[in-house]
């Protein structure tokens, strides 16, 4: 069982218990985050979604995550829940977490998070004849593209500049005033982001928040690791190095439960990576809901760094012969560099090989 298969099941626990009268007149959520379980927890995926319901329902936490645990234990695919600290469900899935995680990522490739099309009838979003704004718009459109809207239509009153659509790949499907009003509209870029290049001028558009005036200094260019963007590109050319240089020992990935004697460190590293790719699905669901591409960057920002922090366990070390571990440790490294290179790709930002 997926994170996402799991999350769903959750969910028709709580519309059980809801339309059973077991929690009243609790609000269904969209959406039940599964994570890997924080400190205290238990097994294999954790949620807080009894915490999230206790005040609708109007019952203590544990009281509602109880309630719930009845209804999971019964599900196919969950082999035992329980529930630790404030109202936490904790759940042991039968085919492994961090193993189903994993091969999802690598199954789906750059879709993963990707929702299935989807008829909701078009879609029409119009930006201003400005850059930030037209740049925002076109990744806009990606988002709920990825979410599964079927018709989606990119508007502005005026052709783009020139090197706008040849620098920064600023693309729109209508023009003229039958775009109709600006349903996104970030706050201007303060300056020419051209000089930037795509990647580093993107970048210094999309990932702050549409309220924030976008700093577009010569800081999106350095190859240091105070810039994001390159930690963000540096960890995904690391993963394909890794990849290549376990070629080279004679081993390649197997998606598998990391062991328990995991090293501390590389335990903890894996552990946030886990987390996060768990949690790409519904970062993607609300960048594209809320228009907000900055949620996109900052998660791959979070999933850089928690890999790049794992990858030294990655690789047999001195005379260390390749095990099944290494093998796990590899595809959870890969599932990573998956996730980094969709989101970039999202964003209409180039995830090299080598850099």
């Amino acid at each position: 069982m997926t994170p996402v298969e799991l999350s769903r099941t959750v969910l028709r626990a709580v519309r059980r218990a809801v339309d059973g009268g077991e929690l009243g007149a609790a609000v269904v959520p969209e959406r039940a985050v599964v994570t890997v379980p924080g400190p205290g927890g238990r097994g294999d995926y954790a949620t807080n979604v009894a915490l999230r319901l206790a005040r609708p329902a109007g019952r203590p936490p544990l009281q509602v995550a109880e309630i719930l645990r009845a209804h999971l234990v019964r599900a196919d695919g969950i082999t035992d829940v329980s529930v630790t600290g404030p109202g936490f469900l904790n759940f042991r899935v039968a085919d492994g977490g961090t193993r189903a995680l994993v091969e999802e990522v690598l199954r789906s490739g750059s879709r993963y998070g990707h929702a299935a099309p989807r008829d909701g009838g078009p879609v029409r979003l119009s930006a201003p004849h400005e850059v930030r704004a037209l740049v925002v718009l076109g990744v806009v459109a990606e988002l709920l593209r990825s979410q599964g809207a079927a018709d989606v239509r990119t508007g502005c009153a005026a052709e783009p500049d020139p090197a706008w659509s040849g620098v920064l790949g600023v693309r729109v499907d209508d023009v003229g005033p039958a775009a109709g009003p600006p349903g996104v509209s970030p706050v201007p870029a303060p300056g020419d982001p051209v000089p930037l290049g795509r990647d580093a001028g993107r970048w210094a558009l999309l990932r702050p928040p549409a309220h924030d005036v976008p700093r577009l200094g010569p800081e999106h260019l350095a190859q240091r690791e105070a810039n994001p963007l390159f930690r963000v590109r540096y960890a995904h050319a690391r993963v394909r190095a890794a990849t290549r240089n376990a070629a080279d020992l004679g081993f390649t990935a197997h998606p598998a439960d990391l062991p328990a004697d995991t090293p501390a460190p590389a335990a903890a590293a894996a552990a946030a990576t886990v987390t996060l790719l768990a949690d790409h699905p519904r970062v993607l669901a609300g960048a594209a809901a809320h228009r907000a591409p900055d949620r996109v960057a900052r998660q791959l920002v979070s999933v850089a760094d928690a890999v790049t922090a794992f990858l030294p366990a990655v690789l047999p070390v001195g005379g260390e012969k390749p095990s099944a571990a290494h093998r796990a440790r590899l595809a959870l490294a890969e599932a990573a560099g998956t996730v980094l290179a969709g989101g970039l790709d999202l964003l209409g930002i180039d995830a090299p090989d080598h850099l």
